[in-house]
């Protein structure tokens, strides 16, 4: 690992870091969602909802499945990752732009998914996700590696298939605004080890 990151297993109290990581790994697909769910939660914007999801004990994508990276005095980074189970199969999606990512999801049930893989910009290029990475396929074991990426990201997809990933599969993206630019989700895959 490189010296000056520390990675560490997230606390409920980091939620509004790992809330923000989601958001900025997802390009504001996250923020997005969560907006949609606002109605009727009590929460006032989709990043105190993000928190407020991020601190639950059970479920996908909690704290409780989280690692952050610090570097330099300060949160850098996080990565959410889990083994995927056979009950995202019958996950119900409430939103259209949604579905290509679970039907990619439903490809790579037992596999350890990587659900969230961010670094602030200002940290970026300089290991940091890559040493999140190594991390993500350590915890994995011996089970495969999948996560989804947008086909526009090509800073990520360079990382990921450096670190012995390759595409599996890809899925239309919806755009969630008019100035969206269009993409594709890309599912990538890494073997056991």
């Amino acid at each position: 690992m490189a010296s000056f990151v520390t990675l560490r297993p997230a606390t409920r109290d980091d939620a509004a870091e790992l809330a923000i990581l989601s958001d900025i790994a997802s390009h504001g697909f996250a923020s997005w969602l969560w907006l949609g769910e606002l109605g009727g939660t009590g929460s006032d914007t989709p990043m105190e909802l993000g928190r407020l999801k991020m601190r639950r004990d059970e479920g996908y994508g909690t704290w409780r499945q989280a690692v952050l990276a610090e570097a330099y005095g300060e949160t850098a980074g996080a990565a959410i990752g889990y083994a995927l189970g056979e009950d995202v199969k019958s996950m119900e999606v409430d939103r259209v732009a949604l579905q290509p990512v679970i039907d990619l999801q439903k490809k790579v049930v037992g596999s350890w998914f990587i659900a969230t893989l961010g670094v602030y910009s200002h940290l970026r290029g300089i290991g940091i996700g890559r040493e999140i990475l190594k991390d993500q396929i350590d915890r994995a074991g011996t089970l495969p590696v999948s996560l989804i990426t947008a086909s526009d990201n090509e800073a990520a997809l360079s990382l990921y298939k450096k670190n012995g990933f390759s595409e599996a599969a890809r899925q239309n993206a919806m755009s969630l605004f008019e100035s969206s630019r269009k993409h594709e989700w890309v599912l990538l895959t890494r073997d056991a080890r």
